[in-house]
């Protein structure tokens, strides 16, 4: 695929979606939009993209068809759309965090319409996404995803193939499973370090430069040095991965009892008010079992 041929319809402009989106219409390819939110489409407005004013047009147009879905629900919504309307031998695209059992089940779809079928999905937040620092992850037919790899170089600087089938989809949850057990570490470690006596910016310090400072501990460490959970990924949208991930390791019979733990804690800090707040906010909710005060 040339870097300027390709007709592309976006489908979910999200916070991730929209950046992604963008990235592909600064490269020079053909780029419209839909989502069900007016006040998403008008960001996607401004930023110079072409919303689609008839969707079913704007699928039947696309040579390459992505999405940026929530849920299972929208996915499966989605996919129905599209074989409905897309022209045969088109790529659709697929970047959201879902079930590898209704991601099979729109594989299934996809092929009987003669539509190609990638799941590729993305690890990072949407200042990630913006910055195209994003890590991709893809599973499908290997064809497809040599033809479509100049797109998918537009999110960021590192790209894997994993396999045929579902095999992006359990990465991700592998890699959001560690990313939560992440928060859940630092919520006991600095719970404990404060009951103790040590200031909560010095714990910081000395964690960022430590033999525990992983990426994502560094990148939160500016954030949450100061007490600043403004969301880049939800309490609640955490406890949605996290839900995919055990049934994940059930369907598998893995056990992942840390992981369930940590999932308990998610619950606690949304039964607590904290469910919009950033999903380390789970710091906040052991903190108060501490008896500290927040």
């Amino acid at each position: 695929m040339t870097e300027s041929s390709a007709k592309v319809h976006f489908l979910g402009v999200g916070k991730m979606g929209l950046p992604m989106a963008v990235h592909l219409h600064a490269a020079g390819h053909a780029v419209s939009v839909s989502d069900p939110s007016a006040e998403r489409l008008q960001l996607a407005s401004a930023q110079g993209l072409r919303v689609a004013t008839d969707v079913p047009q704007a699928l039947a147009a696309a040579e390459v068809i992505f999405s940026s879905l929530p849920n299972d629900a929208a996915l499966l919504a989605v996919i129905a759309e599209v074989v409905a309307e897309a022209r045969k031998g088109c790529v659709y695209i697929d970047t959201s965090t879902v079930s590898q059992q209704a991601s099979a089940q729109g594989a299934k779809l996809c092929a009987a319409a003669g539509i190609t079928y990638l799941r590729v999905t993305v690890s990072g937040n949407n200042k990630m996404a913006e910055a195209a620092q994003l890590t991709v992850m893809a599973s499908g037919p290997r064809a497809a995803y040599d033809h479509v790899l100049p797109l998918l170089q537009r999110f960021g600087p590192h790209h894997f193939y994993l396999g045929q089938a579902e095999e992006a989809r359990l990465m991700k949850l592998v890699v959001n499973l560690m990313i939560a057990q992440t928060s859940a570490m630092l919520a006991e470690g600095l719970t404990l370090g404060q009951k103790g006596g040590l200031h909560w910016q010095d714990m910081w310090q000395v964690l960022s430069a430590s033999a525990v400072a992983s990426p994502i501990l560094k990148a939160k460490s500016v954030q949450l040095g100061v007490r600043d959970y403004t969301p880049t990924f939800t309490v609640e949208q955490m406890a949605k991965d996290l839900d995919l991930i055990l049934d994940a390791g059930a369907a598998v019979h893995a056990p992942l009892a840390q992981t369930s733990l940590t999932q308990q804690l998610m619950h606690a800090a949304m039964a607590q008010g904290d469910g919009l707040l950033d999903y380390a906010a789970i710091i906040r909710s052991v903190e108060r079992s501490a008896g500290l005060t927040i």
